[in-house]
């Protein structure tokens, strides 16, 4: 199980491989990150859903202890635009819903934001201070902790992410993070990096 998190201002990544996913009647096209600046945070709401009561295997809160990090998950497809869904505030996380449910094998997808690219930190504003060996969990709508611990923390240009590794569907039990590093650039509207935290589930 390969569970992504995503926290994003101003994504302008196409993910191939979320085609694997996406069903045909949810305005399906290949899914990028559009960006997720405070202008239209609220813009990508439209693809914001409440998690299904009835299946208590739904991811419901991402905790990082070491960051202080205890945050909401919103459940999101892709946007009429193809792009993937982002949480509609600064504070949660959202798990993309055609993607594996944590805890199963393949690749669960989440984002959240890092900052609205000026003043107002999000979610992951300090992912960047996260250390091999710092514990991260997923708690489940049955009150269930998934724990995992960080093994790796790579940097990617946007342009050049490890799609086959991010999107992976078999294999070991492991929870990625993604967030922009590097430079704002305002032509495009995206940190031109990606920081990578690969962690892998431990019980």
């Amino acid at each position: 199980m390969l569970v992504v998190i995503i926290a994003l201002v101003g994504f302008g990544v196409t993910f191939w491989h979320a085609a694997l996913f996406a069903p045909q009647d949810d305005n399906y096209a290949l899914p990028g990150f559009g960006n997720a600046s405070s202008s239209n945070a609220s813009s990508s709401a439209g693809a914001v859903v409440l998690p299904p009561a009835s299946d208590t295997s739904q991811p419901v809160r991402l905790i990082i202890p070491s960051l202080s990090i205890n945050a909401n998950v919103q459940y999101v497809g892709v946007t009429k635009t193809g792009a993937l869904g982002v949480p509609n505030n600064f504070t949660d996380v959202a798990w993309y819903k055609y993607g594996t449910v944590p805890g199963q094998v393949g690749s669960a997808v989440m984002d959240g934001h890092v900052d609205n690219a000026i003043s107002l930190p999000g979610v992951f504003k300090h992912l960047d201070q996260i250390k091999v060996g710092d514990d991260v969990e997923v708690e489940t709508a049955s009150s269930t902790t998934l724990h995992f611990v960080v093994t790796d923390v790579e940097s990617y240009q946007y342009q050049n992410l490890p799609l086959e590794r991010i999107f992976n569907t078999s294999g070991g039990e492991y929870l990625t993070l993604i967030t922009c590093g590097g430079t704002w650039d305002e032509v495009v509207k995206s940190y031109d990096h990606r920081l990578v935290v690969y962690t892998k589930f431990i019980n």
